[in-house]
């Protein structure tokens, strides 16, 4: 067995016995996390475990992405996948921090909002029933894409919240979303026409997983959505007017250092329950949604 292959044989066992996160956060992790060992390996390295990963070989995959023009926020989604690896080996300190490695800061983009406007979209193209409501629950839920194909609408619906599993959710945080409009209720309501048993999911019964989700690509493809996640930003925004009285900074409302202090307290107030429906663990993650 090469020593890239040995690498990869270690990283596999400790994925196996540490299977936190969703089956998609999982899946990019793997992925990840063998594209190190092939670049490790090409690069003249002689690791054959993970334990072997030191600082220098992080550095120089780093260096190694960077000279390939790889955005930071891919740069980042690789570090921490090499921080998972490290932290369940008990050697957190291996990957040193997004700015000792110089990478630059995640940038909002400025030129456009992310957001997925429903009404602009041709949803006549989606020929798929629980496609379909997939998508109005992302939108009116803030659901991820997994978390949407995943849901049991059964037994989420609390009536005024819903709450989703861990094992829907990604990195298997489970959250409580409220049921704020009538369009999140009516979707709701249409979900349960699709199952026949309580515990039944949005995913067909003739169907795994990977297969429906590889049909959700191809209707959402179809229908010319190109980035769904756009529906998040959506709700987010949406969310922010429904707490604040105000549009988000993204929306054309006022920034935070232009609001006075009462606002600004209504502000946090409004990013932190954002943050927390979204299920984001910090609230400054919330920019990327509604801007500063």
């Amino acid at each position: 067995m090469s020593r890239k292959h040995q690498l990869k044989e270690s990283i596999y066992v400790i994925m196996k016995h540490s299977r936190d996160g969703s089956y998609a956060t999982r899946t990019d992790r793997k992925r990840t996390l063998n594209l190190v060992a092939d670049e490790l390996y090409l690069g003249g390295y002689k690791v054959t475990h993970v334990n072997g990963l030191k600082q220098k070989h992080v550095r120089y995959l780093n260096d190694s992405w960077k000279a390939k023009g790889l955005s930071s926020a891919t740069i980042k989604n690789r570090n921490s996948a090499l921080r998972w690896l490290c932290e369940h080996t008990g050697r957190s300190n291996v990957v040193p921090s997004n700015d000792e490695l110089g990478i630059a800061k995640r940038k909002s983009s400025s030129d456009r909002n992310k957001a997925v406007d429903l009404t602009k979209v041709d949803l006549a193209k989606i020929t798929n029933r629980n496609v379909l409501v997939q998508l109005q629950l992302q939108r009116y839920l803030g659901l991820r894409r997994e978390e949407s194909i995943k849901f049991k609408p059964f037994q989420a619906d609390k009536g005024n919240c819903v709450e989703l599993q861990a094992s829907w959710c990604k990195g298997g945080r489970a959250r409580t979303v409220p049921v704020h409009t009538d369009k999140a209720r009516y979707w709701i309501d249409e979900a349960k026409k699709l199952v026949n048993q309580e515990y039944q999911s949005l995913i067909p019964t003739d169907q795994s997983y990977i297969q429906h989700r590889n049909l959700y690509d191809k209707q959402v493809q179809k229908a010319g959505i190109k980035h769904a996640h756009g529906l998040r930003h959506a709700y987010a925004q949406e969310r922010y007017r429904e707490l604040t009285g105000w549009d988000c900074p993204v929306c054309g409302g006022p920034h935070s250092k232009d609001l006075a202090k009462k606002q600004k307290e209504l502000d946090a107030a409004a990013r932190l329950i954002i943050s927390e429906e979204l299920g984001h663990s910090r609230e400054r993650v919330t920019i990327n949604y509604l801007w500063t």
